[in-house]
């Protein structure tokens, strides 16, 4: 057993429960399109309903909205609207769901990640490279997406 076994004992093994981990790039794909759509709709809304203040400063809008909904979902059910459809969850370390404290560092590191093109290349290249297809706030916090349809 390797040091990063042990860190992620609560997780499915990749080798052995390889289930939990199919085809989780595509879906985590899928659902941030979801996600960003409702996202881009619901800071639209808002922006409308200031009478147009909002498209004035829509950037730091969609970014306010985006951390509050990722945030608060995750928090809520360990998962975004989006990673629902698609039937995917966040799980910490551990194997649990993810708490306000993980949801909001989660969200952080994704915004942080998102916002610079090198952090996005290596997260994607690892998401796509590594066993539990992690990205790398999964990565720094231990985290990771499962398939819910591959429950016992």
């Amino acid at each position: 057993m390797t040091q990063t076994d042990t860190a992620l004992w609560g997780l499915p093994d990749p080798d052995t429960q390889s289930e939990f981990y199919a085809d989780i790039p595509v879906k985590r794909l899928i659902a941030w399109v979801f996600d960003a759509l409702i996202v881009f709709l619901t800071a639209f809304l808002i922006s409308l309903l200031t009478v147009g203040i909002g498209f004035f400063f829509f950037g730091l809008l969609i970014v306010a909205v985006a951390f509050v909904y990722r945030t608060v979902t995750l928090a809520n059910r360990s998962a975004t609207l989006g990673m629902r459809l698609v039937a995917i969850e966040m799980r910490t370390h551990r194997g649990e769901r993810f708490d306000l404290a993980t949801a909001a560092l989660h969200t952080i590191g994704y915004q942080v990640s998102v916002s610079m093109v090198v952090p996005q290349i290596i997260s994607i290249v690892l998401m796509l490279t590594s066993a539990r297809a992690q990205g790398l706030t999964d990565h720094a916090l231990g985290t990771a997406a499962l398939n819910m349809t591959a429950r016992a």
